[in-house]
């Protein structure tokens, strides 16, 4: 068993703490919150077998953190993924953490704007389906002083009860693509004083 009492918080959301991993820096351990429902638990397990998939597709993990295992910890069945940090060793922050605020914004217009782009080309020609694309799910990861790329850290699967789209591939095109419409709908209305987001996805 893996004890990670001691070990750094480095994102949390509703359901999920994502821990460092205290044995590898560049791996970190998702672990569930304490379980209100099975729902919790089946999500996580969703999204393990989706990743397997991934996997057996030899797609590249260039926009997306590489699945490394489960393991047991001091606080549950943990899943261990790479750690996405900075070219300086720093964590990557959220790509929420640079849209509101402007002046980090424009500093990294340019390299956001390529960023995006990238990213829904990576979706689509991978074919890589998501739950929702929400800024707080996605890191920006600066690989350069003046170069970045968006890696997508969470709601990674497909929750379809039949999901034909994980295999069909017009399909699964049709789906990225109309969750990239809502995802950039959605930033306009999140970040409303952002001239680079009303900019960007003017409709």
């Amino acid at each position: 068993m893996l004890d990670i009492e001691t070990a750094r918080v480095v994102g949390k959301g509703l359901h999920r703490v994502c821990y460092a991993h205290p044995q590898d820096e560049n791996l970190c351990i998702k672990v569930l919150l304490p379980l209100e429902s099975k729902a919790r638990l089946i999500e996580a397990v969703r999204e393990v077998g989706y990743y397997r998939l991934l996997e057996r597709r030899g797609i590249p993990w260039t926009m997306l953190p590489k699945f490394h295992g489960e393991v047991l910890t001091s606080r549950g069945p943990g899943y261990v993924f790479d750690l996405i940090r900075d070219y300086d060793g720093g964590v990557s922050q959220t790509l929420g953490h640079y849209l509101a605020s402007s002046l980090e914004t424009e500093r990294h217009a340019e390299e956001l704007a390529m960023s995006f782009d990238l990213l829904r080309d990576y979706l689509l020609q991978w074919k890589i389906i998501t739950m929702t694309i929400k800024a707080k799910n996605i890191l920006y990861h600066r690989i350069g002083k003046n170069e970045g790329r968006l890696v997508i850290v969470d709601n990674i699967g497909n929750s379809d009860f039949i999901p034909i789209c994980n295999y069909v591939d017009f399909l699964a095109e049709r789906k990225i693509r109309r969750k990239w419409r809502r995802f950039k709908a959605a930033l306009r209305k999140e970040y409303p004083k952002n001239t680079f987001v009303q900019r960007r996805f003017n409709p």
